[in-house]
């Protein structure tokens, strides 16, 4: 598979199980200075087996985590547009061969109706999710916009969305010129396993059958000037171990040829799927102990991408993964097309273990003390890609990014909060407040009077 050396990573996860207790030393205080990983010194961390050495990680990661993103969380929901799909992918109820659920593409106006109950709720940020086959008498791409214009076009008591990504089938650069003109923000594309031999197992029949087709689709997504781009694998397909220092590769494929690497990583586990033994017979099953070395071996590698959790996890996992390298989580999920008007949840994706509203999520956040927010000014702002990137790594991004999150944290306590979480917001906009210099403080404070004469959607 393109970037992906099978027998360089077997080597250096061999080479990595001999390594001392002054290695991770080394290895946390290079992390600590944020800078980036080599493959060797992130294939240490994963290999690491001793609990008191494996908390040392754990305890950089916090700390890394804290130093780039602050108390910081991005919030988005999923809406799944589609399950109509050409493949046959093992471990997904919408695999074309499953004759266990309706298949189901939605209209633009029924698209309309699941963001305005989204809005109602206070969800800002949307991703859009669709089987890799379109509707009778539509091409892939025709249909994705459509989609996105209707999720935008919805204004609710001055509220709407404010950027969607969107994962969906691969699209050649003509077509990805379109999907960035519909305003997306991440286009999002898993190689679900790097490792070819599963990968062509788990992927029987149709177009995700071929593994370069979509290592490529990512390289013209950039090219057709994409800039925000998420990848990902599904743990559990293949050892967790290869799966990480796989994705490690790709990124520095992609930071040698473009100069900068994804902007998220999505670590999703398999969950049980309808019509799927396969995904409940789980071949490489990763242990929570295990995946929380995951995401901390990811945040310690990368320092400055993003990673993405799905209510695939529980509650308690989540809350605790927050403080380990997790920048942005879905909350109140749906998986299934109109799932948020189907009360029985049928024809979903996949499994889901965290059922909190958004507000209960929200409520959780802020009694461990991080800022939720729904902030989508980088896009907006064109601060994406190498740009971005050039704001991160000096930490001159951090500014923008606080006074953002809280903007957007006080317009969804005024809006939508319960008088608890309102109060337990207000208690910690107050505490960050004590942080800012005059001129933060300053223009906080103006930004925040307009919002309560009525503005909304305000950023920096």
């Amino acid at each position: 598979m393109k970037y992906i050396d099978e027998k360089r990573i077997g080597t250096l996860l061999n080479a990595a199980s001999s390594a001392g207790a002054d290695k991770i030393d080394g290895i946390l205080s290079k992390s600590k200075s944020l800078q980036r990983l080599t493959l060797s010194e992130s294939a240490i961390l994963l290999a690491e087996k001793n609990s008191s050495q494996i908390k040392k990680i754990l305890d950089a990661a916090h700390y890394v985590k804290d130093k780039i993103y602050g108390k910081r969380v991005v919030i988005f929901a999923p809406l799944y547009i589609s399950n109509l799909c050409k493949n046959n992918c093992l471990y997904c109820s919408f695999r074309s061969d499953n004759s266990k659920i309706d298949r189901k593409a939605l209209t633009t106006d029924e698209i309309k109706e699941q963001v305005a109950y989204l809005l109602s709720r206070g969800h800002k940020r949307i991703l859009a999710v669709a089987g890799e086959a379109a509707p009778k008498g539509k091409s892939n791409i025709d249909f994705y916009v459509e989609s996105i214009e209707a999720i935008y076009s919805v204004k609710q008591s001055g509220n709407s969305i404010r950027r969607v990504n969107i994962n969906c089938a691969p699209l050649n650069i003509e077509e990805f010129k379109k999907l960035k003109s519909a305003g997306i923000g991440t286009f999002q594309l898993f190689q679900e396993t790097y490792h070819e031999g599963t990968y062509k197992k788990v992927h029987p029949s149709g177009p995700k059958s071929d593994p370069e087709n979509r290592l490529d689709a990512i390289e013209r997504a950039i090219k057709a000037g994409i800039d925000d781009v998420g990848i990902g694998v599904l743990y559990g397909l293949y050892d967790h171990k290869f799966e990480t220092l796989a994705i490690l590769c790709h990124i520095e494929a992609l930071e040698k040829k473009f100069n900068f690497g994804p902007h998220t990583i999505s670590v999703p586990r398999i969950e049980p799927a309808i019509g799927s033994d396969f995904s409940v017979n789980v071949p490489y099953k990763v242990l929570d102990d295990d995946f929380k070395k995951i995401v901390a071996v990811l945040r310690l590698s990368v320092p400055y991408t993003g990673i993405i959790l799905s209510t695939r996890e529980t509650a308690s996992l989540r809350d605790e993964l927050f403080s380990l390298g997790i920048s942005q989580i879905s909350a109140e999920s749906k998986t299934s097309p109109g799932g948020y008007s189907d009360s029985e949840e049928k024809n979903t994706q996949f499994s889901t273990n965290d059922k909190r509203c958004l507000d209960e999520v929200m409520g959780s956040l802020l009694e461990k003390g991080f800022i939720p927010s729904f902030c989508a000014a980088c896009y907006r702002k064109e601060r994406t890609g190498k740009k971005f990137m050039s704001l991160a790594k000096p930490g001159l991004i951090a500014h923008q990014c606080s006074i953002n999150a809280l903007v957007t944290l006080k317009e969804y306590l005024d809006d939508f909060a319960s008088d608890n979480v309102r109060r337990e917001g207000y208690k910690l906009i107050d505490k960050q407040k004590e942080g800012l210099d005059d001129k933060s403080l300053k223009q906080l404070s103006e930004i925040f009077s307009r919002i309560d004469s009525g503005k909304r959607d305000e950023y920096i």
